[in-house]
């Protein structure tokens, strides 16, 4: 009696799952488009090389991140100021990371590293989501990674749009394209904007970057993040007291 073939049906669902990530993150990309193009324009006109630029899509891969090194590198500020103020805006992403710890450990090593490097907000936004969701599908890292590549691929592509097009039209990086990216990333807190901690440390930094935006070194941005981070701890703090009845 024949067995039946299970490896083809393993493989197309591991396929199924990849092109599913990739899908889910379709709508997200959609604004990372116009920041990815924005940020190769900028690059250029800021005196970064090709290779510089370029080699900061491929190895870095974060967003925000870049265009905070970029203002920074352009405006001449030491580089420990670039490493400290980059650090700080990717804190968020240590709280990535410690959400997905379940998920991701009984991968091996490699799966982990791959799928830690390209923990952007966006594949967080849609991975987290379908992770939660307990429907006993297995090898949803496979999502994960769907969601991933189509990211990277997406936001290197875009670079390379913005460094050709930067020296063909100079002025792209004033066509206004880069409302898009503030639009996405309303798109993915709102969402989770479930208990009054996390009301409180997006309404906190929200305001404090309002009014510090003015500060040098972007150091408003640095001080929005750790006191939106400080309110949230105290706030989820004073709740759990409230619940202890302390």
């Amino acid at each position: 009696m024949n067995r039946p073939d299970t490896s083809s049906r393993t493989n197309h669902s591991r396929l199924s799952l990849f092109l599913e990530g990739a899908k889910d993150t379709f709508p997200l990309i959609v604004g990372a488009v116009p920041f990815g193009i924005i940020f190769g324009a900028l690059a250029d006109t800021a005196g970064l090389s090709f290779g510089a630029a370029m080699g900061m899509s491929l190895f870095v891969f974060a967003g925000s991140a870049q265009f905070v090194a970029l203002g920074l590198a352009a405006s001449g500020t030491p580089w420990p100021m670039i490493v400290v103020t980059t650090f700080v805006v990717n804190l968020r992403h240590m709280l990535y990371s410690a959400t997905m710890v379940p998920f991701y450990k009984n991968l091996p090593q490699a799966w982990k590293m791959v799928l830690a490097f390209g923990l952007t907000d966006e594949t967080f936004a849609v991975a987290v989501t379908r992770y939660g969701k307990h429907d006993g599908v297995p090898g949803k890292h496979y999502y994960n990674l769907g969601s991933m590549v189509f990211m990277y691929l997406n936001w290197n592509l875009c670079t390379l749009i913005g460094l050709t097009a930067g020296k063909t039209f100079p002025e792209i990086s004033r066509w206004g394209l880069d409302f898009a990216m503030p639009a996405t990333f309303i798109g993915i807190v709102i969402p989770y904007l479930v208990t009054k901690p996390m009301w409180a440390a997006v309404v906190t930094a929200g305001t404090v970057s309002i009014a510090a935006q003015d500060l040098p070194h972007k150091l408003g941005l640095m001080l929005a993040a750790l006191t939106g981070v400080m309110a949230g701890v105290v706030c989820e703090k004073l709740s759990s007291d409230k619940k202890k009845g302390v």
